[in-house]
């Protein structure tokens, strides 16, 4: 693991950690709503030097791990139907359905191609004209602008051989159900800048609105986190609930329009299911039916299953940041990166695969869980 020393010789590390401690003034829990943001802290040490009184609480910003089962087992499914080729991003290769994998359907025969973009499995499409490429697509609002922009193309280009099986996610609505949640004791978020970048720091006011919880966006260089991080501490030490952008080279107030009308010509809002957190109303997006030509749900007549979660997988608690992969009696036993039970160790960006890399001399599989204690009292306004 690289710690903080590293740095302090060749940048303003240093000066910032003492920044950093100088503001916690009070107890405070933060949860990181990004999965980069919880592996880059892993991976930087910061961890290792927060101040007394400073939690760090991950959260359900990995969207392969919040893919619900029930769509694992849907597109696992789909991968069994002749003339079908599936187009996948590569860390959804081992995520476990109820029973199976795509990995194990592989292994069946089943055509699966891992591509770099949507637009790839596009291109698939166009050498494959006998064949049905599907791709699965999963994300939040960092990736939904290219799904959309590739359905647009296949329109134009009248590819109805390419179907997109729709599981988008909009993060701010999942938030808002999180947050509901009286298990859940945070004073903070540190917000999640790719998906800011399309959204817009905007997005998060509602939530420090209606929570009383100090929001800020911030980056994923080791200065941008603990200056994001001090933005917190400051903010919760004087009481304040606002938010601030502590990434402003990528991220504005009101975020990226064009990729906003994008996403709105081509998807509506829609109930989604999340692993962990049930079906959330209008937390994801439904191919509009004027482009249903290019909707796996309809074209292929989809159901999605009945579904149930690994027996003694604590996924579901982890996502919603009310537990932590050491109190999982799975982890690090029998669910490892390399025999994975639950997306969280399967994702690199999972919060399981993480501790698993990163924290285990943190904290000990065999210590006993602590009861969370927020530092301030949650509101709802």
């Amino acid at each position: 693991m690289k710690h903080l020393d590293e740095y302090r010789d060749r940048d303003l590390t240093g000066p910032l950690v003492a920044e950093l401690r100088r503001s916690v003034t009070r107890p405070l829990r933060v949860m990181e709503v990004c999965g980069t943001h919880t592996m880059a802290i892993f991976r930087n040490g910061l961890r290792t030097i927060l101040p007394e009184g400073m939690e760090l609480v991950s959260g359900p910003g990995c969207p392969v791990c919040v893919t619900s089962s029930a769509h694992m087992d849907a597109f696992i499914a789909i991968a069994d139907r002749p003339g079908v080729r599936l187009a996948i991003f590569g860390d959804l290769f081992r995520v476990p359905g109820s029973s199976s994998s795509l990995a194990e359907a592989g292994s069946r025969g089943a055509r699966i191609d891992i591509v770099y973009s949507p637009m790839d499995a596009l291109e698939l499409a166009a050498a494959n004209p006998n064949e049905q490429v599907v791709f699965f697509g999963v994300g939040f609002e960092t990736t939904t602008p290219g799904i959309a922009a590739t359905i647009l193309a296949a329109h134009h280009r009248h590819l109805d051989n390419f179907l997109v099986f729709a599981t988008q996610k909009t993060m701010p609505a999942a938030m808002t159900a999180l947050l509901s949640d009286p298990q859940l004791k945070i004073d903070a978020l540190l917000c999640p800048g790719h998906v800011s970048s399309i959204i817009g720091a905007a997005a998060w006011q509602p939530l420090a609105d209606r929570f009383g919880l100090a929001c800020v966006v911030g980056g994923f260089e080791t200065a941008d986190l603990l200056k994001g991080l001090t933005l917190l501490a400051r903010q919760v030490g004087s009481g304040q609930a606002k938010v601030e952008n502590a990434y402003p080279r990528a991220v504005s107030w009101q975020g990226n329009l064009r990729a906003a009308r994008m996403v709105e010509e081509i998807f509506v809002p829609a109930d989604m299911a999340w692993r962990g957190l049930g079906t959330i109303p209008l937390s994801g997006l439904a191919i509009r039916p004027r482009y249903a030509a290019h909707d796996a749900m309809v074209q292929l007549n989809i159901t999605l299953p009945e579904t149930a979660e690994p027996k003694g997988c604590r996924c579901g608690d982890i996502l919603k940041g009310i537990s932590n992969p050491q109190h999982c009696p799975l982890f690090a036993g029998r669910c490892t990166p390399a025999t994975p039970i639950g997306p969280c160790m399967v994702s690199s960006e999972g919060t399981c695969a993480a501790y698993f890399r990163y924290g285990r001399e943190l904290n000990p599989v065999a210590a006993a869980p602590a009861e969370p204690q927020a530092g301030a009292a949650r509101r709802e306004q």
